[in-house]
């Protein structure tokens, strides 16, 4: 399976317990990172994803876990990321623990084989209530009992707040994942606008994400961010350069720091992987 692997000379499997790792866990991919809590540095990350394209089984995901020896050390805090593209917003004054599965399915549909979580998330306020396949849930909670899972737009809102505390106005935010992609827009600290498609090609991105530009401005007076799966001058960013002036990249920021074997890499491809420090 093609394998990535970044590792500070400083890392030591005797001393986890001095550790934060943090794991992003899903049949797309399966990536994990180790946080030094003593210099609040981040010294390994390691990628897997499936051959060809496809998608990891269970077992493939068991047998990643069982045979790397820093996933089964005891750690001074794990933090666990279950991506998924089916997720709603609840406001935090509306929202019953014993109902979500009720806000879930009235605006999604909930498959026989999901879980529905929850995450309390503080900008804005509310609640993210999201389904992940329920093998892939059990199978964390084997191996991390203590680690209640996080959806992947905790951190990202996370992040796209912070960054858009920077713009004088509208923060348009696309994250690339395999086969869904996430729009966020926010505004003078208001969340205006998220939602998730699914995609094919390239087109479906463009004709998705330049339609929403057209709701919140004309698409040359916006910069556009980007993370996830995709890179500078890569066919999705040369595609979305004929339309928009100001492309950028939103990267991880937080109270960390790299070693610099990450200097090589496009770190906002792991933006929440690395950036759930923050926001657990």
């Amino acid at each position: 399976m093609p394998f990535l692997e970044l590792f500070d000379e400083t890392l030591d499997i005797n001393s986890t317990h001095n550790y934060e790792l943090s794991l992003q866990i899903s049949s797309d991919g399966f990536a994990f990172s180790i946080l030094d809590t003593l210099r609040s540095k981040y010294i390994l990350l390691r990628s897997f994803n499936p051959e060809n394209n496809r998608y990891f089984t269970d077992d493939n995901i068991r047998e990643i876990i069982t045979h790397d020896d820093f996933l089964t050390k005891k750690y001074k805090k794990v933090n666990i990321i279950l991506p998924s593209p089916k997720f709603t917003l609840v406001p935090d004054p509306l929202f019953d623990p014993a109902k979500k599965e009720e806000y879930f399915t009235l605006n999604l549909v909930k498959e026989e084989n999901e879980t529905i979580i929850s995450n309390k998330i503080p900008e804005p306020p509310a609640y993210l209530v999201f389904s992940v396949p329920s093998s892939i849930y059990e199978i964390a909670g084997h191996f991390y009992p203590l680690v209640y899972p996080v959806h992947h737009i905790k951190p990202l809102l996370n992040q796209a707040t912070y960054y858009s505390k920077n713009e004088n106005g509208i923060y348009f935010h696309v994250h690339i994942e395999k086969d869904y992609f996430n729009v966020l827009v926010i505004e003078q600290n208001n969340l205006n606008f998220s939602n998730t498609y699914k995609y094919r090609n390239i087109s479906d991105i463009l004709y998705y994400v330049l339609n929403i530009f057209k709701i919140f401005g004309p698409g040359e007076e916006i910069s556009l961010y980007f993370s996830g799966f995709v890179e500078k001058l890569d066919d999705l960013y040369s595609s979305f350069a004929m339309y928009v002036r100001n492309i950028k990249f939103t990267g991880p920021t937080g109270n960390f720091s790299f070693s610099y074997v990450f200097n090589d890499i496009e770190l906002h491809r792991f933006i929440n992987l690395f950036s759930i420090t923050n926001c657990v």
